[in-house]
């Protein structure tokens, strides 16, 4: 469809390409689950959305396929991969952070954040996730430019579907699944990079090398990616995925959705010439299809509200083309609110009491009554939105403060259970206990270890030191946790009840920082003489 724009001889209705296009998804033609799958093959559309997708597209992809081969410098001790899930250390490393197994908490509180966020974005402008930045919908976008590129626009397409298997039909199908599956197989591999060195886990793979579960990890992503993203496409957001059904909870008269403002655009008529000529009312709307023929999940928006429309505004684009040529204003098919709506259409059927009546919504000269309410930017911000952005904005406050305010040295302490105490032959006390330091930066340390109240006790540590000291050093290996066998004895003169608190403390000698770990010293019972 040609749609350049002469602004000083906008074409007609009746100049307008319509296009055979089914809404197969079509909420008033759902077909049952077991029905075997209608194609979809949308149009690509231009406009100013599909240029936003695209360069979502770029960056999400990008993201993905490029970060493991990041590299970030955190010295010989520790991994220089920039992001990288070390299972076999349990570490999590993203960039100069680092994430130990007991701070699962900072991935908790991004957990709870993304959530927030999608309730956000979902309230200010509906389904904007699925719409751009969805896996299932970055995939299948990715899937259709190879589709394109090989099989050409959607007319080509259709025709090649129902053409019989000639040597074109076979090398044109053979080469897309090829490079589906080439795709699918990226994808899989860089989903294993982010748990190894990349390079070195690149190489083991090409060699035969690695570990089974990264094959089966492999295996399992290419299969999906290409099940999903190839062959069910628009099957899986209608099907297998929940959030269609959950957005409802998420929306309000105030949420941006995709909508066709049919207050403007009935009754549609294909040639408006004509229709003037016979004096028929007309709407904008001329009924060329181009809204559903680019829709990739194959509906049509003039439906109105359906679980299938994933919001990516394709439709629009479209739509404007449309406007432009026949010289209409454009906002056929826009982001509206429901508030909005309800106010045009009001005003278009006289509160409900007619038939839609454009003259009503416009002037004598053709353009807009004042009366008409257009999208005003506050409505985002509202008590709803507002809120959803206050508990996401404190929850990343919290993170970042207990992120920068946390230690990076830590100390534990477990008591023996059997024996509870050993009686000495000089009549003292001893007690053991499994002291823990956690050296929780690449870099080694010289750590203190002193004892903190307990009048007269002295500790020695198994294979460290053969005297009774208050204070020891130890070297801990970096980015480790040291485990040292601590005995502690007190005097028999010295103890003054059976069970007595005190602290082990420890500190970097270098850099001064410290933690400290409450402890209790077990005795046989009463002072002893």
């Amino acid at each position: 469809m040609n749609l350049h724009i002469d602004k000083n001889n906008p074409a007609s209705s009746d100049e307008v390409e319509r296009l055979e296009a089914e809404p197969v998804m079509s909420a008033k033609r759902r077909e049952p689950l077991y029905k075997a799958r209608k194609k979809i093959f949308p149009k690509r559309a231009e406009g100013r959305f599909r240029q936003f997708k695209w360069l979502v597209m770029l960056v999400t992809l990008g993201i993905y396929y490029l970060t493991p081969w990041l590299r970030w410098d955190r010295g010989e001790f520790a991994p220089d991969q920039a992001v990288l899930i070390d299972l076999a250390h349990r570490r999590f490393y993203f960039f100069f952070i680092e994430i130990w197994p007991q701070e699962f908490f900072f991935v908790a509180g991004l957990l709870v954040m993304a959530g927030f966020g999608l309730f956000l974005i979902t309230s200010a402008v509906g389904r904007a996730w699925c719409g751009y930045t969805c896996p299932q919908t970055v995939w299948v976008d990715l899937f259709l430019v190879v589709e394109r590129a090989i099989e050409g626009d959607r007319n080509s397409r259709m025709k090649l579907e129902t053409a019989p298997w000639t040597f074109d039909k076979i090398w044109k199908r053979v080469t897309k699944h090829a490079i589906w599956l080439a795709i699918a197989v990226a994808t899989g591999g860089a989903w294993i990079f982010y748990f190894a060195d990349a390079p070195m886990l690149a190489m083991d793979f090409i060699e035969g090398q690695a570990a089974p579960v990264a094959y089966m990890t492999v295996a399992v992503l290419t299969a999906t990616t290409y099940l999903f993203g190839g062959l069910m496409r628009e099957q899986v957001c209608v099907y297998m995925c929940p959030w269609p059904r959950i957005q409802a909870a998420m929306l309000d008269e105030s949420s941006l959705v995709v909508t066709y403002n049919d207050w403007r655009g009935e009754p549609r008529i294909r040639g408006t010439k004509k229709a003037a000529a016979e004096g028929k009312v007309a709407g904008d709307c001329v009924d060329c299809n181009a809204c559903v023929a680019v829709c990739p999940m194959g509906i049509d928006i003039r439906d109105g509200q359906q679980l299938e429309c994933i919001t990516c505004a394709l439709c629009i684009d479209a739509c404007d083309a449309v406007m432009d040529k026949i010289g209409k204003p454009r906002g056929l098919i826009a982001y509206a609110t429901l508030e909005e709506y309800q106010s045009n259409m009001a005003l278009a059927t006289d509160n409900g009491t007619t038939e839609i009546q454009p003259n009503r919504v416009r002037n004598a000269d053709g353009s807009f009554s004042d009366k008409i309410r257009h999208f005003n930017w506050r409505v985002i911000f509202r008590p709803r939105t507002l809120l959803y952005m206050g508990v996401w904005t404190a929850v990343g406050i919290g993170l970042l403060v207990a992120l920068l305010g946390r230690d990076r040295l830590e100390i534990n302490v477990l008591h023996d259970r059997n024996p509870q105490y050993v009686l000495e032959s000089d009549g003292s006390i001893r007690n053991g206990y499994t002291v823990r330091l956690l050296n929780m930066v690449p870099q080694p340390r010289n750590v203190e270890v002193t004892l903190d109240g307990l009048a007269g006790a002295t500790m020695r540590v198994n294979g460290l030191s053969e005297v009774d000291v208050r204070s020891f050093t130890v070297n801990v290996e970096p980015d480790e946790a040291t485990t040292l066998k601590v005995f502690v004895t007190v005097p028999a003169d010295q103890i003054e009840s059976n069970v007595e608190s005190f602290r082990f403390n420890v500190k970097d000698v270098d850099s001064k920082e410290a933690d400290s770990y409450k402890a209790v010293f077990n005795a046989p019972g009463e002072k002893h003489k």
